[in-house]
């Protein structure tokens, strides 16, 4: 809890030179004697999900105790030090995302727990995107994606085409939110173009000029043209105006005050490099408030990597067709314990990173998991999920729960979605939420 013996706006701006800059959570704005997560001025949930393909090894996955004395398993081993804010769920069945083609529509159907068939209204949005209709009004961008491995996409053979296999993030039922995996055009996107702060702002102001100008020779050429071109006219300029609303709030956001990093060269060689600068720039994304939902793929769908790091030579996809095969599952586990390594760091990051009355793993809300649970059968259930972060105190992480056979997985992505305070009633085929976590 935060005492403050003032109290001012959270609306308060610093305005000069004819601009508004927003100013951080302060202790002021908090009334006294309040409780910082009962008040309007306290910061939203942010919001991560993180898949990685080809599933687990589930008795490497799974701790053999349930509650809160279980044993730390070998692939989630990395996150033993943060436990406290980890929550095991395990049990659980998406029946959205079995079919005959798995690699196809694996990775679309995680966050929806919905088919590719007789889609309709909000089946088929994603979780992730559910969330962005709630924080992504006050924010620059309404949700960031990415991918650890780009390259050609993994296509549905089964009349649904390639987003399903390539992205976990469906704004609509039918539109799939393309994965970046170049972290310099994604500091591009966050905070705009230009190297450094000095670029940025210069480039930032004639961007602005040049919308300005696009305008106003619309509004002009208006008068000019019939009818069907008046309305083709008006898509675009409804276009240019919501790029123009993205960067007025860019140009007042949180992130125009803070000193930024230079913007990345490009892609890195080493993978671990590539994924560990795509979860930096989410974590600084939420930090400066560009976006309060993330989503990431570790690596794609029928990945072809190898990991010399680990001395695995064996692509990844091949790899995971084990049969069995004691050296495949073993050399599996490994590669599955090097992801949670790379997520561990990322943890560690939002842990260290202060947030309002605490930090910013507190407050946040993540799940960490795949659509596929033995990768040799391409099954769906049980699947493996770990969600990180408190929450704001909603989560009670520091637990394994499992929960009886054909349990819904679209009950953990509505009982998240409700922690986070985005009220749902339902998605997918869920059932209810879970109380217990």
């Amino acid at each position: 809890m935060y005492i403050s013996k003032k109290f001012i706006s959270r609306r308060t701006v610093l305005r000069g030179a004819g601009a508004a800059i927003a100013l951080p959570l302060l202790d002021a704005m908090i009334p006294a004697a309040t409780a910082l997560a009962d008040t309007a001025a306290a910061p939203m949930p942010r919001m991560g999900f993180i898949y990685f393909p080809h599933g687990a090894v589930m008795k490497s996955w799974v701790p053999e105790q349930t509650g809160t004395g279980y044993t730390m398993s070998p692939i989630l081993k990395p996150l033993e030090p943060y436990r406290s804010k980890l929550t095991i769920v395990s049990g659980l069945r998406n029946k959205g995302g079995e079919s005959s083609d798995p690699h196809g529509i694996m990775a679309g159907t995680w966050l929806s727990c919905y088919g590719i068939k007789d889609r309709k209204d909000d089946l088929g949005t994603t979780a992730d995107q559910l969330a962005a209709r709630k924080f992504g009004a006050g924010t620059p961008l309404p949700s960031l994606e990415l991918t650890g491995e780009g390259g050609a996409a993994t296509c549905s053979q089964s009349g649904g085409g390639c987003g399903y296999g390539s992205t976990t993030a469906f704004r609509t039922p039918f539109q799939p939110l393309p994965m970046e995996d170049n972290p310099r055009k994604v500091f591009f996107t966050l905070f705009g173009q230009g190297d450094d702060t000095k670029e940025r702002k210069q480039i930032l102001g004639e961007t602005g000029s040049l919308l300005d100008y696009a305008m106003e020779q619309g509004k002009d050429l208006d008068t000019r043209i019939g009818a069907a071109d008046r309305a083709r006219l008006s898509d675009y300029l409804d276009s240019v105006r919501e790029v123009e609303q993205r960067v007025q709030r860019l140009a007042t956001s949180k992130s125009m005050t803070m000193d930024l990093p230079n913007a990345p060269e490009g892609i890195p060689d080493q993978f671990a490099d590539e994924v560990g600068a795509l979860f930096d720039l989410i974590a600084l994304a939420w930090q400066t408030g560009q976006t309060r939902v993330a989503s990431m793929m570790i690596a794609k769908e029928i990945s072809m990597r190898t990991y010399p790091n680990l001395q695995i030579t064996e692509a990844f996809h091949p790899l995971s067709h084990h049969g069995n095969d004691p050296d495949k599952l073993a050399k599996l586990v490994q590669i599955q314990n090097y992801h949670t390594q790379l997520f561990a760091k990322f943890i560690d990051k939002l842990a260290k990173m202060p947030d309002g009355d605490g930090t910013m793993l507190d407050h946040a809300i993540i799940l960490y998991g795949s659509n596929m649970s033995n990768s040799d059968l391409h099954n769906n259930d049980p699947l493996p999920n770990a969600v990180l972060g408190g929450g704001y105190g909603r989560i009670t992480g520091g637990q394994h729960l499992h929960y009886p056979q054909d349990t819904p997985h679209a009950n953990l992505l509505l009982t998240l979605l409700n922690r986070a305070g985005v009220e749902t009633p339902s998605l997918g085929n869920s059932t209810g939420q879970f109380a217990e976590l």
